[in-house]
């Protein structure tokens, strides 16, 4: 298949891309030595090779999500500028 100048256009306009003229005598060998790469790869025999969803077979491993006390909260809250007992003292951000 040998692309035109017509058809470089209409996959421009179907890319939502702009193309000027003198950028067409450049692209016109260019893709179609990209479509003549691709009806070598056409060729080849693939009745035996499975599709692939994922590039490789790794599963994700999901740890098991179980609360648990990391740290106290005394060393939680010792290095905050303000804090009570228990929490985090911010200043207010938001205004009726």
């Amino acid at each position: 298949m040998n692309l035109d100048a017509k058809t470089i256009y209409k996959i421009a306009d179907l890319a939502r891309i702009h193309i000027d003229e003198k950028e067409v005598d450049t692209l016109i060998p260019e893709m179609n030595k990209i479509l003549s790469f691709m009806e070598k790869l056409n060729e080849l025999d693939t009745s035996d090779v499975k599709p692939l969803v994922y590039m490789n077979e790794a599963t994700n491993v999901w740890r098991e999500d179980v609360v648990k006390q990391e740290i106290s909260t005394e060393d939680g809250l010792k290095n905050a500028a303000k804090h009570n007992d228990q929490f985090f003292m911010v200043p207010k951000i938001i205004e009726k």
